[in-house]
């Protein structure tokens, strides 16, 4: 997918295909653009040629050490990170989460809370 602007640019990272298109068709109602990576080494590979405004891993379906997500958000700090899960507490994750990641959202998505972030993401940015 050919993505000229990057400052609306959603990532989506997550191996459930329904979840992630209902996530992309509730960020284009509000005139963001997301695609979906299924792998952090896609994801990886992606931001090392092109920016965007958020990456949003689905911490429940994508495999992801503390370490991983912490030297992510350090490479591509260019990138705000957000996660998601079903889970309220991740122990293994906690060091990330708390210094590296910017949000950790409930599943299913509040569609409020969401635009709320993204809202706040893009005005840091400013």
């Amino acid at each position: 997918m050919n993505i000229d602007d990057d400052s609306t640019l959603i990532i989506i990272v997550g191996e459930n295909e329904q979840e992630c298109r209902g996530l992309i068709n509730l960020i284009e109602e509000e005139k963001y653009k997301g695609i979906t990576v299924k792998t952090i080494s896609a994801l990886k590979a992606y931001l090392s040629e092109k920016k965007c405004m958020v990456v949003l891993i689905d911490i429940d379906t994508v495999p992801v050490e503390n370490r991983e997500l912490r030297e992510l958000t350090i490479k591509y700090s260019q990138n705000s990170f957000l996660c998601m899960s079903n889970d309220k507490y991740h122990p293994e994750l906690k060091e990330a989460i708390c210094y590296h990641i910017y949000a950790c959202i409930n599943k299913p998505v509040n569609p409020d809370e969401l635009f709320f972030l993204l809202r706040s993401i893009r005005d840091d940015g400013q």
